[in-house]
Formats: C-alpha cells, structure tokens, sequence
C-alpha cells in the first residue's frame, strides 16, 4: 500500500488535471485546426496505436499525443504550436491540410515510415521554424514553396528518397540556420543561392546525385561552419580557392566527389578542425602553408598527389588522424610530426601513409606508444629495411574511432518493475532508479576519436540540460557511416529513484526542440528516441498564468484528504500502465538500432501478397521465395520469405537487420522493414519494378540495353558497392555480386541487392593488429567467385571487385558467367588474344562507340585479374566508369537519360544487324592499331591498376 504522501500526490495531478479543464472550459482549439488535424490522422497508419485518443475530444484539451497548443491573445480559440509524433512508426503519407496549422511552429515527423511527397502546403506556415521530416521514405521533389518560410531556421529531411534540384527560392530563408539534405537522390548543381542566407551554419549534402562545379559564391556566407557534400559528382570540378576565405569554417568534407586540380591554400580558416578531401583526383603537391592548431583530422588519401610529407604536419597539437594514403608521395618519414602531440583521456594518434614512395626512415626513429604509423606498400619497407620497419610495414587499414567499452556494476540486481539499474557515474553506488533513455546522434562530428572529447562533451551536455555530470551515463558510442558517431545516453535521477514527469518533459522538450548548444567541434546533433518507464502526457500550454495555477494547486491541496479513495485507484491503473509501457520502451530501445525499419505482423505480410499466392512471386533463391506485395498504404514492397532451411537464429535474424538499416544509398536497395513471428523470417524490401540486371541481358528480353544504358547501370551498380566498402563502418563484403542481385527501378537505376552472404571487414583496434581479410568457407555463386578467395579462403574487397568485373563482361557479351561448360572470362581472354572480341559482343547493343567500349572491356578485365594485388579498388572502378560516360557522345547521353526519365526509347531497331557490323569492323581495326597491342599487357598483368 502506498504511503499517505503517495495518496497526496496522486491527488494533487488528478485535481489539477479537473481544475485545468475547468478553467479552459469554453475554449478550445480553432476548427480549422481540428479538422486539420483530422485529416492528418486520415492519411496516416498507425499499427502501434500511438494516436490513439486523437479519436476523442478537443485536440489541445484532451491532450491529444504530440500536440501542444497555446492560446493566442485577442483570439478567443486555443491554436497548435507544436506537431510533434517523431518515432512513432507511423506511416502513410503527409495530408496537405496540415498547411491548414497556420501558428505552427515545430513540426516533427521524424524516424517514421512515410511515404509520398513533402506537401507544397507547408509553405503557408509563416511561423515554421522547424520542419523535421528526416528518416521517413518521402519521395518526389522539394517544394518551391518552402523557400518562403522566412522564419524557418531548421530543414531536416535527410535519409529519405527525395530527388531533384536544390530550390534556388531558398534564397529567401533570412533566418535559416541547419540545412539537412544528406543521404538523398538530390540532382543538379548546388545553386549559389544558398549563399544568401546569413546566418547559415551546417550545410549537410553528402550521398546525393549533385553534380557542376562547386559553386565559389559560398565564400558568401558570413556564418558557415560545416560544409559536408561527401559521395556527390562534382566530375572537372576544382575546390574553388574562394572557400579559404570563409572565416567560420571549421569543416570541409568533400570526400569522393570527382574532383581534380589541387588542393588550394587553406590558411585563411583559422577554425578548420577537420578537412576530407580522400577519394578524389586532386593532383599536385600538398600545400605547405599554416594549418589550424585546433585540427583533428586530414584525410587527403586515394589522390594523385605529389612532392614530399610537407612540414606544416608537423607541431599540430589535436592532430587524431592523419592520411595520405595511396597518392605518390616520396622522400622521408617525418621525425618531429607527433613532436607537440597532446595527449588526452587515452586519445592517439594514426597515421596513415601507406601505399606511396616514401623510401627514408630517419635515424633513431621511434613512434610513441599513442602514435600508430602505417607504412605498407612504401620502398621504405623492402628488405634492407626490414628488421627496422618491420611493426610499421604490416598490410593494415585503421578503425580510427574506437567505440566505448561496456561497463559493469558489482550490485545486487534491482527490481524490474519500472526498469530499474543502477548509475555507473553515481557518487553513491547501487542506488536504483529509473532512466531517461536517449538515442542520440552526432551528424558530422568534427573528430576522429571521441575519447580525448568525452569529458567536455559531458560537461556541456549536462550544464545544458541543468543536470550533474554524474547524471549522465554514456552507456555506448558506436561510429557510423558518414562518419556519425551514434550515442545510446542515460540520463538518471539526482540519486532519487525516479525523475518527476515535468522533469522527464523538460529534458525531452531541451532535446526535441534543439535547446542545447554544443561546442562546434561536436557539430550539429539529431534525437534518435527518447523512452522512460512510465507515460506522461503531452505539454499543453493553454496560455493560464503562474497566478492562475498556484491558487489551482493550493485549493487542490486542500481537496486532497477527500478524494484518497480515487487516487488509490489512480495508482493502482498507473502502476498497470507502467507495467505495459514497460515491455513497450524494450521494443523502442531496439529500434534505436534500426531506424526507419518497420516490423510487420504475418498477417500484414500474407495480405500485402494475397496469402502468398504463386501469382505475386517474382523470383527464388537459396534463401527462399521473393513476393510482390503491397502494403496498406499502397506502397508496393518485394517480400523475401525464408524457407524453412535457411531460418536464422534470433540473433542473427536481428543482426541482419541492423546491418541492413544502416545501409542507404540511391544504389542500394532499401530495406523496408522485416516479419519474425509464427517461425517466419521475412525481409521487407522496396520493390524494383524493372527486375534484374540478367532479365534484360537474357535473349527474350524484348527491350535490349544500349551501350550508355549498360554504362549507366555499370556505373550505379560499382557506385553502390563502393559505399559498402569505404562509407560502411564497418566496411562491408558484398560476397555475392551478380547480375541477378543488380535490380533496376523505374527508371532504370542500377540497385545492389541480397546481403545475405555479405561479411563485415576485419576492423583492427589501433594497434593494427587485425589482417586486411576474412579466413572464412568459400560461399558465392560459380563463375563470380574470386580464384584467389577459393585458393585462399581469404575474402577481401578485391573479390567484389572481381565479381564485378564478371558483371562487366556479361554487360558487353550478352554471356552468362557459365554456359555450356564455357566460362565468361576465359572466352573473352581467349577471344581478345587472338583478335576476334568483336565477335563475342552482344550484337543487339546499339549506340556502341568502339574506343569507349574498349575502355569498357579493358576495366572489366582489369577487375577479373587473377592475382588480388592486379585489380583496381572500387573508387578506381567508378573514375573510370564515369570517365568513360563523360566521353559518350551526345546523342548516347540522350538516350540513356531518356529512359532514366521514364521517355518511350526504341532500342535495337534501326537495323541492329548492320550496326553490330559496323562495331565489330571498328573493333578489329582498333585492336589492330598499335594503341589496341598496347592493352594486352592487362592480360598478361603488367599493366598497374592505377
């Protein structure tokens, strides 16, 4: 039985909760607000019941979920504030009567399922000052109306599908501050007119389909501080010097963007703490003027950069990692580069220096135990230098930002009713309480190494929030792709077992709302979820007086005694309700790992695919049969249901699915969502209208591809697996690239697919210590398998590539890998050797011009290689690719873009058979000529990769 104080309490809410309604009675929310808000709960599913009471009453006095409301003055109606249902697993699509909200001022549909386009609507809120729609599955463009919401300050709508220009109306938005677009299919250049808004601090742009120059009238801005377009194609495009001009910067990450000339002078950005300039076709030396005391990372690997390690390395205090790997850099090995090193809360150093012409290590050389240096594939390693260089020259890549350890308290267990555990950072030991659970997110940290970070982050998050330090509890920090450095936090109680619920409200409110300032170097940050033990209702402010509540709560105090009876029945349904929010908050903590996938229920599945009938399957595998299906919102789904030999463990099952949530790119199939129940396993994915790359390479299919059309689907299909293997983290073995796992949507974009064999890369702690490759059985597909990997049982990212390099063949013979005891690669080496390849291409291809083609062939033999060492990377794959496509005449373009954009193409028609003629007699002269013997040296191997 509760205590007296307990009666007392109970009271006291629940008069306060019958004052409360007393004293807005006769108010209530504006009807066109109301039926706003209806209409948006028309278009959304629900299968959570999250919105639940929106089926009753007023929406701002029966504190409808995620609604805040606040009265106006000289308005006799209460209007809505705040829409706020994030992470509610809601889906459906967004009702443009939500335009309708006309004093909103937050909106926040975050980490649901969403589908369809962000309506042009929103644009008629003139109070709008946030709109979070990231992690849904929105698609189509963005409105030009939403460049006119001159309050807005913060867009987010990153990880969803939108596609098209960036609007040049966003010039108009005077108080924008975050501009999040990343992990889209945006196109287009990015228009100089985001130069325009003053006070713009993180432009986030990286994984989209943006290409054109970088735009130098950047240099604009007056607050700019991140500038992240990583994985875009800026192809001939330079850094533009301008950009050293921009005083505020203090990160420029600009990774794999196809972007040549050299590295400009960056002395002018006394703030930069973190510059990615890897993956690029930079050439020239590394400019030797000052850099930033305060810069933590330089990452300027895979270049073609020349000249010597200048000095300017060198005395950097907070310098964590340090790459210039695979460029041709040469001379010696820097002394005095970790000289002023500080170090702290057990940080290091990595230096990555690996494949270049480094060939001097100085005397009585040494690296501190906090330094990692990596110098394989350097002529400094070769035999007369290895006894001395022999730790440094180990074949290696380096995991630079480690994840927090585990933790464990010695205490004696604590009850499990409300989630109780115990504070690892609590002064007083063993005290349980109930936590604040936080999913958060850092969206382009400026660090590599959290470590050295970890106080200071401590300190300012909590001061922020109004807690101590010994409050927070970082239970885990895991690096992502991006990076983003993932955070699970638990915020306890100040050594009391339970937090009050407007405490609770209090600190979700600092957090959802973006009210906490962290330092720059941490960058911009996202809530990924927020959970407690016990539900509390939504903040409603209908506009009463301080005055007005207190003399509300002491005549409350005054009823209390009277009314004991029914709050011993409030406790007792409360309790009841914790117990069931309890197991919820279980369900939310596990969708922290995997946002934006849905579970589905078996009965969801077998409607969406008409009881699975064997007229919705589409294909079969080793793993099982795929579906066709359409979900309750219309979005149509292939469904990938697992016989019951190939059902996984729990474990596993869930591994693959947090694997797979963490992958997304426009050339990577999408997982929707999963079903494990009923002793069935089935992942969820969106449906690719166009099948198989091998559907369309077959000779029934009735629509051959063209040369730029193959090209186009090359250059997706490489682009997707060079995500997996460096953007990943960890990176990610494919193992069973094939032209049945590339699947084109409806517009003909190459999409990999099928991780079910794929591996996660060995990722070494920063000693180095891990080999660069998996030991593991031999699985794949005959006639895609590495030779090598089968020899070996070494799996690495080569084999991808040469998987790949079998696709390649398959695109320009038409062949299968095997077919009648015939293998791909060894016909087109034997056809190339003795001068007849023209006679294996695919005579229906059209539009093929024979140096491009050649180009084609000579990549795609390069990839099939029998030695690993011979291949070329993937980023090497996706120059290439893209260099031939720059090179495609016009009219080539035209066609491959036609079909891109939905346009009725005509392939293989205007005489197919004359056309093939006239390529093979321009094939067999080019191979004749004295640039075709030139190239034969790839089969033999003496031509480098690079």
């Amino acid at each position: 039985m509760a205590s007296f104080g307990g009666f007392l309490y109970a009271a006291i809410l629940l008069l306060l909760c019958i004052f409360h309604v007393d004293v807005v009675r006769g108010q209530s929310t504006h009807p066109t607000e109301a039926n706003a808000l209806n209409a948006i709960k028309g278009r959304l599913i629900d299968p959570m019941n999250n919105l639940k009471n929106w089926n009753r009453g007023d929406p701002c006095t029966s504190n409808w979920a995620g609604v805040t409301c606040s009265k106006i003055p000289s308005d006799a109606y209460l209007h809505v504030t705040k829409l706020e249902v994030f992470k509610m697993n809601l889906s459906g699509t967004l009702a443009p009567e939500v335009g309708l909200l006309s004093e909103l001022n937050n909106l926040n549909f975050m980490w649901n399922n969403l589908t369809g386009n962000i309506p042009k609507e929103i644009g008629n809120i003139s109070t709008l000052k946030l709109l979070n729609l990231n992690g849904n599955h929105l698609s189509g463009s963005i409105p030009d109306e939403i460049g006119y919401l001159e309050n807005l300050k913060r867009l987010q709508i990153d990880q969803n599908k939108i596609s098209g220009p960036i609007p040049k109306s966003f010039a108009n938005l005077m108080s924008m501050e975050h501009l999040h677009m990343n992990n889209n299919s945006l196109s287009g250049k990015i228009p100089s007119e985001l130069s325009k808004m003053p006070g713009l601090l993180h432009l986030l742009l990286d994984n989209n389909d943006l290409s054109g120059p970088l735009p130098p009238k950047l240099a604009d801005t007056r607050s700019l501080k991140i500038l992240q377009a990583d994985n875009n194609n800026f192809s001939g495009s330079s850094i533009p010097s301008a950009y050293n001009s921009i005083k505020t910067l203090i990160k420029m990450s600009l990774r794999n963007c196809s972007l040549q000339g050299g590295i400009p002078d960056l002395s002018g950005l006394p703030g930069l703490g973190y510059l990615d300039l890897s993956w690029n076709q930079l050439t020239g030396s590394i400019p030797t003027n000052r850099l930033a005391s305060n810069i933590t990372t330089i990452d300027l690997s895979h270049n073609f950069l020349n000249g010597t390690i200048p000095a300017n390395f060198s005395g950097l205090p907070n310098i964590q990692f340090l790459s210039i790997e695979a460029n041709n850099i040469h001379g010696a090995v820097p002394l005095a580069i970790w000289s002023n090193l500080t170090y702290k809360g057990n940080g290091s150093l990595v230096l990555d220096f690996q494949n270049n012409s480094l060939d001097t290590i100085p005397d009585a050389f040494e690296p501190p135990k906090a330094v990692v240096l990596l110098l394989f594939g350097n002529p400094v390693c070769d035999a007369s230098n290895a006894a001395r260089a022999a730790r440094l020259c180990q074949p290696t890549s380096v995991n630079k930002v480690p994840s927090g350890p585990q933790v464990s308290i010695n205490c004696v267990a604590c009850s499990t009713d409300k989630n109780y555990e115990y504070n690892p950072s609590s002064p007083i030991p063993c005290i349980c309480a109930v936590p604040v659970g936080v999913g958060f997110r850092l969206k382009s940290p400026g660090i590599s190494d959290f470590r050295p970070h970890k106080e200071v982050f401590e300190f300012n998050s909590t001061s922020q929030l109004g807690l101590s330090i010994y409050q927070l509890y970082i239970e885990e920090y895991i690096w992502e792709a991006g990076p983003r450095l993932n955070m699970n936090l638990k915020l306890f109680p100040n050594n009391t077992n339970l937090f009050t619920m407007s405490e609770v409200m209090r600190l979700r409110q600092l957090l959802a709302g973006w009210e906490i300032t962290l330092p720059d170097v941490f960058g911009p940050y996202e809530l990924l979820n927020f959970t407690y033990a016990d539900e509390f209702p939504t903040v409603i402010s209908s506009g009463l007086s301080k005055g007005a509540l207190a003399g509300i709560l002491v005549g409350t105090v005054t009823a209390a005694i009277a009314v004991s009876v029914a709050s011993t029945v409030f406790i007792m349904r409360k309790r009841s309700i914790n117990r069931t929010v309890s197991r919820r908050s279980l369900l939310s903590r596990f969708f922290v790992k995997v946002d934006g996938v849905r579970c589905f229920t078996f009965e969801e599945m077998a409607r969406a695919s008409n009881a699975f009938d064997d007229s919705a399957e589409v294909g079969q595998g080793g793993y099982g049969k795929v579906y066709k299906g359409k979900l309750a919102d219309g979005t149509a789904v292939a469904i990938k249901r697992a016989h019951e030999d190939s059902l996984q463990g729990s474990m596993e099952f869930c591994t693959e699915i947090e694997l797979l949530s963490r992958l997304h790119h426009r050339n990577l199939v999408s997982l929707i969502g999963y079903c494990d129940e009923q002793c069935e396993q089935m992942l969820v994915y969106e449906f690719m209208p166009n099948g198989t790359l091998r559907d369309h390479l077959s000779v029934i299919s009735k629509r051959p591809l063209n040369f730029g059309q193959r090209l186009h689907i090359a250059l997706g299909a490489a682009k997707g697996i060079l995500y997996l293997h460096t953007e990943a983290d960890p990176p990610i073995f494919h193992r069973d690239v094939k032209a049945t796992n590339i699947l084109l949507d409806s517009k003909f974009v190459a999409k990999v697919a099928d991780f079910g064999l794929s591996k996660l890369a060995p990722v070494p702690d920063v000693e180095g210590t891990l080999p660069a490759h998996i030991s593991t059985i031999v699985r794949g597909t005959p006639g895609y398998l590495d030779p090598e990997y089968i020899l070996t049982h070494k799996l690495t990212e080569k084999s991808d590539v040469y998987s790949l390099g079998v696709v390649l063949l398959e695109l320009l013979t038409g062949m299968k890998p095997i077919q009648f005891g015939k293998n791909i690669v060894r016909e087109v080496k034997s056809a190339y050797r003795s001068g007849d390849i023209a006679g294996i291409l695919d005579s229906r291809m059209s539009s093929c011009p024979p140096d491009c083609a050649t180009r084609f062939l000579l990549l795609a033999l390069k990839c099939c290689q029998n030695e690993t060492d011979a291949r070329p990377y993937m980023a090497e794959i996706v120059r290439e690719l893209d260099g031939i496509r720059s090179v495609l005449p016009e009219e080539d373009l035209f066609s491959v873009n036609s079909t891109i954009t939905g346009s009725s193409v005509t392939l293989g028609n205007s005489a197919p058979d004359s056309q093939a003629a006239t390529t093979r007699e321009l094939f067999n002269s080019l191979q004749a000529s004295s640039s075709g013997q030139a190239y034969s040296g790839i089969l033999s191997g003496t031509v480098s990769p690079r």
